[in-house]
C-alpha cells in the first residue's frame, strides 16, 4: 500500500545567513514527519547554498523579474502542497506562499514579521516563538504543525564537498594536512558590519605569536583590495585565500581552528558545521542573529548603536569601532580555550 507523502513549501528567498538560520526547520521536518516531501523557494542569488542541503527535496528558484515571479506561482500550484511556511515575513514571501496554492499557508503573526501586511496572505499565524534568536522563531513556526518545539535539537544539514582550494590555502600557509589554522572575514554587505582592516592584522600578528595560528583572510564579490589590507597589515601572519564557493568555504571553516567575522553569511556558515567563533556586531542583535553555540563568543556594540538594522552608520565612528583589540584577543583566548576542553 503506497503511503501518501505529505507535500511542505518553505519560502526562505534570501539572505545566506537567514538561509542558514532556517535549515533547522528543513531538518527537523526530515527527521519528524514519516514520507515528508519538503521544496525550499529561494532566491537565484541563493540557490548554491540549497544544492549542499540533502534532505531538500527540490529547489524552487525565484527569478527576478515579473514574468519569472507569475511563472513561479503557476509551476508552485501544480505541486498541491499541504502546507506552506513563510519563513522570511515579506509582502513578496508571504505573496508567493499565497500563490502556491497550499491548503494551508502559515507564517507569523504581525508583531513578528519585518513587515506586518504579509499576515493578510497566511491562513494561519503563530504568534508564540520560542526565544530570541531567530532560529528558534523559525522552529516554533513547526508548533501550527503538530510538532513539539521544545524538543527539536538545532541541526544543519549540510554536504561539504573536497576543496581544492583547502588544499591551496594549507599550502600558501606552509602548514600539514592535520595543521589547524585561523579564519578573518573581513567583509559584510553592509558597510557598518565591517570592522578595521588593520584591527584584523593586528589579530592575525597576535594569533600567531600566541597561539601559532596563521591566518586565511576570505574576501567575496568586491571584497578581494579588503583582503589584501588586512594581509599587508599582519606582516606575514595572514594570507588572502582564493577565490571560494560556498563548498570551499564550508571545507575551510570545518578545518579551522576559529573564526573571526562581522554579522555575515560566512560566519554563519562556519558557526552551522561548529568552527568555533568570536563575531563582532555592532547595528545587529547577536541575541537574535548571533551564533547560535552557547560556547561561540558575541562582542557587541549593538546596545550603543544608534544605527539599528541600516546598512550605513549615522555616527562619524562607526559603532563596531567601539569593540577594542584587545577585547577581541581575549575573546579568543576564551573561545579557543574552550574549544580545547571540549575535544
Amino acid at each position: 500500500m503506497t503511503v501518501p507523502q505529505r507535500r511542505i513549501l518553505l519560502v526562505r528567498l534570501g539572505s545566506l545567513g537567514d538561509i542558514i538560520h532556517s535549515l533547522p526547520v528543513a531538518a527537523s521536518l526530515r527527521e519528524s514527519i514519516p514520507h515528508v516531501h519538503i521544496d525550499w523557494l529561494v532566491d537565484t542569488r541563493h540557490r548554491a547554498i540549497l544544492d549542499l542541503v540533502p534532505v531538500i527535496n527540490r529547489r524552487i528558484v525565484v527569478q527576478p523579474s515579473a514574468r519569472g515571479f507569475l511563472s513561479t506561482m503557476r509551476s508552485l500550484r501544480t505541486e498541491r502542497y499541504d502546507e506552506a511556511l513563510d519563513l522570511q515575513g515579506l509582502w513578496k514571501s508571504a505573496l508567493l506562499a499565497r500563490g502556491s496554492g497550499a491548503r494551508r499557508v502559515i507564517g507569523f503573526s504581525r508583531e513578528h514579521l519585518r513587515e506586518p501586511g504579509a499576515r493578510l496572505f497566511y491562513s494561519e499565524a503563530c504568534s508564540a516563538v520560542d526565544g530570541p534568536h531567530v532560529i528558534r522563531k523559525n522552529l516554533s513556526l513547526l508548533r501550527t504543525l503538530g510538532l513539539d518545539t521544545d524538543d527539536l535539537a538545532i541541526k544543519f544539514p549540510l554536504d561539504i564537498p573536497r576543496s581544492t582550494v583547502l588544499e591551496d590555502v594549507r599550502r600558501e600557509l606552509n602548514i600539514r594536512g592535520g595543521d589547524r589554522f585561523a579564519i578573518i572575514n573581513p567583509g559584510a554587505a553592509w558597510p557598518n558590519k565591517r570592522w578595521r582592516t588593520d584591527a584584523f592584522g593586528h589579530l592575525a600578528v597576535e594569533m600567531l605569536a600566541r597561539h601559532g595560528l596563521r591566518s586565511a583572510v576570505l574576501w567575496g564579490p568586491g571584497e578581494r583590495l579588503l583582503a589584501q589590507e588586512v594581509a599587508t597589515s599582519a606582516k606575514g601572519s595572514a594570507i588572502v585565500t582564493p577565490q571560494t564557493t560556498l563548498g570551499d568555504l564550508l571545507a575551510l571553516a570545518r578545518a579551522a581552528s576559529i573564526m573571526i567575522s562581522g554579522d555575515t553569511g560566512p560566519l554563519h556558515l562556519a558557526a552551522a558545521v561548529g568552527t568555533p567563533v568570536v563575531a563582532l556586531f555592532g547595528p545587529t542583535d547577536p541575541q537574535r542573529n548571533g551564533p547560535w553555540s552557547s560556547r561561540d563568543i558575541s562582542l557587541s556594540g549593538y546596545t550603543r548603536c544608534i544605527c539599528h538594522y541600516q546598512r550605513r552608520c549615522t555616527r562619524a565612528t562607526p559603532c563596531l569601532s567601539d569593540i577594542g583589540v584587545d577585547e577581541v584577543l581575549d575573546a579568543i583566548e576564551v573561545r579557543l580555550t574552550r574549544a580545547r576542553a571540549h575535544g
